[in-house]
């Protein structure tokens, strides 16, 4: 891996709480768009396309709230490949401020899932070589 898949947010007011800091779901949702950025992105899968046969749904998560983020700051959020599987993907992630100290850092996992006909069922589908391959380029 040469870097990380790497993308800015600024802080607003709907994210922070009373104190001005950020509500702690509200990180978890940053965390979800930047996993949607990356697929789009860097993968060439945006989730308007994707969803329409496949998902990429979150198994696994592990999260470290390190230091707060507050109103108006620019986070610098931060998504590489710690292992990629058959089905699966290990991510590490990581949210910096402006100072570059670590406000927020954790790993998910994400599973490569196919929808069957009617949408009420689902199992994990092997990612395709092309796919694969491009995932790579965000491996340690």
């Amino acid at each position: 891996m040469t870097h990380p898949f790497t993308k800015k947010e600024k802080i607003r007011f709907q994210q922070v709480d009373y104190a001005g800091i950020v509500f702690y779901p509200r990180f978890l949702e940053m965390l979800n768009c930047l996993v949607e950025d990356w697929f789009e992105e860097a993968l060439d899968q945006p989730f308007s396309k994707m969803h329409e046969t496949n998902g990429i749904p979150t198994v696994d998560l592990k999260v470290q709230f390190k230091k707060a983020a507050r109103l108006g700051e620019i986070l610098t959020k931060k998504l590489w490949v710690k292992n990629l599987g058959s089905t699966s993907i290990l991510c590490g992630f990581s949210f910096e401020n402006e100072q570059g100290k670590t406000c927020l850092e954790g790993e998910v996992t994400l599973v490569n899932v196919a929808f069957q006909e009617n949408k009420n069922d689902i199992k994990a589908e092997p990612f395709n070589e092309e796919m694969k391959n491009k995932i790579s380029n965000y491996k340690l």
